[in-house]
């Protein structure tokens, strides 16, 4: 079987809940992803922050991103997947949650990034068609 470790991307940079957005915003750039880990001054991750979220929370509201801290912006709670977990596993994480990105957590350390793509990618059957079209459908 597939484990989230086999389909991760590693290693992953996060932002510090004290970062400001702007800072965010520009390593999504120089990573060349849609999206960061936010992490606290302990090393755990405290959320996801978006370049969707950059764009409606702070952009579009007139904020300004260079004075906001990502904690600011980021929501409470964030879902997260282990990775010795079969892959099977995140497309019903990723279903029953709505999300497209999961951190992947081993002992409370972040040790990884399992997104959407990755697992169809991986997964020719039709639950990755699936997935895709159960997150698609609430955003």
């Amino acid at each position: 079987m597939t484990t989230v470790r086999e389909l991760m991307t590693s290693p992953v940079k996060c932002v510090r809940e004290s970062d400001a957005v702007l800072e965010a915003a520009r390593l999504m750039a120089a990573e060349g992803v849609g999206a960061v880990p936010v992490c606290g001054e302990d090393g755990r991750i405290k959320g996801m922050l978006t370049d969707r979220d950059i764009v409606v929370r702070v952009l579009a509201e007139g904020k300004d991103p260079r004075a906001l801290h990502a904690s600011e912006v980021v929501e409470g709670g964030v879902v997260t997947i282990g990775p010795d977990v079969e892959a099977e596993e995140i497309i019903r994480t990723m279903s029953e949650h709505a999300v497209r990105r999961l951190p992947v957590v081993d002992g409370g350390t972040l040790v990884g990034i399992v997104a959407q793509a990755d697992v169809a990618r991986a997964l020719t059957n039709p639950a990755s068609g699936e997935l895709v079209e159960a997150v698609s459908q609430e955003e």
